[in-house]
């Protein structure tokens, strides 16, 4: 094989472990409380968007127009409220109730905590899978750069890896991480 071929392969493969390295700061530390979760969540929503408005949308204006970059931005967000529409969020509200059911004895409130781990564990997948789709274009975007030049492939390859860190360490992985510990624990206090 072509040694350009494995370099591109190498640093699609370098962006793409940052997806891990993300990870792995959810697993070492301990689950932060909900206060602590909204304002990490805050932190990388502005991020994302601060990223989306001044970076991406205007690199897009400057390349296809005014007219066209800002309705692809807006079929993009009008998308992902579609999307959103399908992915079951599991509230805290019920697990709560579900506590005050097992402290009366009824079985009903075992059945609503399997049901509370289902939809962890559905929303879990969902996201894998979310995050599978948006990091294959990335690490094609890498591979083809790295193609082009090895510079531009080094500067896409960090550039990637610097935003999957926080991405999902903070909009992914975090989030799940805190639902799984409040349902595992409740359900191990009663």
């Amino acid at each position: 094989m072509d040694s350009q071929i494995l370099v591109a392969l190498g640093l699609s493969l370098l962006g793409g472990l940052s997806t891990s390295l993300g990870a792995l700061f959810v697993v070492i530390s301990q689950a932060p409380n909900l206060k602590m979760l909204g304002l990490l969540q805050g932190f990388a929503a502005g991020l994302m968007l601060s990223i989306s408005f001044f970076d991406l949308a205007h690199n897009a204006i400057n390349s296809i127009g005014f007219l066209k970059g800002n309705l692809w931005f807006f079929a993009g967000v009008i998308f992902f409220a579609l999307v959103s529409n399908f992915i079951p969020e599991p509230t805290l509200a019920s697990i709560s109730s579900a506590k005050g059911k097992k402290k009366d004895g009824d079985d009903r409130g075992k059945d609503i905590m399997k049901k509370h781990r289902r939809q962890v564990l559905f929303s879990g997948i969902i996201t894998a899978v979310g995050i599978s789709l948006h990091n294959f274009p990335e690490g094609m975007a890498v591979f083809l750069g790295s193609m082009k030049g090895l510079r531009v492939g080094l500067n896409l390859a960090l550039a990637i890896a610097l935003h999957n860190i926080p991405e999902v360490y903070f909009l992914t992985n975090l989030p799940v991480y805190f639902l799984i510990s409040v349902c595992f624990l409740s359900a191990r206090i009663h």
